[in-house]
């Protein structure tokens, strides 16, 4: 299975909630902004983890791949 590596962009700081969500991805601050980053396995795993971070209360900003 081919992964893709994402980088996702939300408003703001995260919750103690939403980090521990997200933990196997790398997580780092660029204020006003968190910036996340990991695998994305599919199509489905991507909409997954926009959904997971909305539900959390967190304003996606962007989605973009890295390109390797």
């Amino acid at each position: 299975m081919v992964t893709m590596r994402y980088q996702f962009r939300v408003d703001g700081r995260l919750s103690d909630e939403t980090r521990s969500a997200f933990r196997d991805m790398l997580i780092s601050e660029v204020p006003p902004q968190t910036v996340l980053e990991g695998e994305v396995l599919d199509e489905s795993h991507l909409h997954g983890i926009i959904v997971q971070l909305q539900v959390l209360g967190s304003t996606v900003v962007s989605v973009h791949p890295i390109p390797d």
